[in-house]
């Protein structure tokens, strides 16, 4: 199945400095524990097509709005080395509890992002989480209410089956899932922003049963809170 026309035109970046980005992006195998290449670098084509398909899809505005209203608000900042220190023992604790879960951990710079795969967090064409998966998202609570000086965006992302318009909006409704289950946990609402890609962002081929189970999924990205 071709790619959309507005996918293609939203999708164009630079070759060389994906290449350079890429080069970076490491993730943590959910089932042997060992680090590997991440999904986005194996597959260099898509990866570069999606602009490494790890990472923000709100973009700085939206992370940087929620950073000066905490900070006003009164949570304190981080600055200096005391950022990768942070974000270095938060990934370590994330690796640990999510390890065997099926769940991948991949840092790019200091942000860290979570892939939750369709697979193990809903139904097919449901935005309800799986009873099976509560236990996951119950340990990356309690990880992002320890280290709480982080924004956390929770994207939806779907495969290419069905309308746009329809996988638009499974994918709004899967993070506003997730998201409203973080709060239940005590995660601060004001940390957190929902959003839905749809089926803009691939990690992998629609032309598959496999890439296309790949491509549902949703991605919590954790950014460090700094007045940079």
């Amino acid at each position: 199945m071709a790619m959309k026309d507005t996918y293609c035109k939203t999708a164009t970046i630079s070759v060389a400095l994906t290449a350079i980005v890429l080069s970076a992006c490491t993730t943590l195998d959910p089932y042997t524990g060992e680090e590997k290449t991440s999904n986005a670098t194996k597959g260099a084509g898509i990866g570069a097509a999606a602009g490494i398909a790890v990472g923000l899809i709100t973009g700085d505005d939206s992370a940087e709005r929620k950073k000066r209203a905490l900070i006003l608000g009164g949570v304190g900042a981080l600055s200096g080395a005391a950022v990768g220190n942070y974000m270095d023992q938060q990934e370590m604790k994330l690796r640990q509890k999510l390890q065997g879960t099926g769940v991948s951990v991949t840092r790019v710079g200091d942000n860290i992002t979570l892939n939750m795969p369709g697979n193990v967090t809903f139904a097919v064409n449901s935005a309800d989480i799986s009873a099976s998966f509560y236990p996951v998202l119950d340990s990356v609570a309690l990880v992002l209410k320890e280290y709480d000086k982080t924004i956390v965006e929770v994207a939806g992302h779907t495969d290419s089956t069905g309308s746009d318009a329809s996988n638009q909006a499974l994918s709004e409704r899967r993070a506003a899932s997730v998201s409203a289950y973080l709060v239940s946990r005590d995660i601060r609402s004001d940390r957190l922003i929902s959003v839905g890609a749809g089926e803009s962002r691939p990690i992998a081929s629609n032309d598959t049963d496999v890439g296309r189970q790949q491509n549902r999924r949703v991605e919590i990205t954790i950014l460090p809170l700094t007045n940079e």
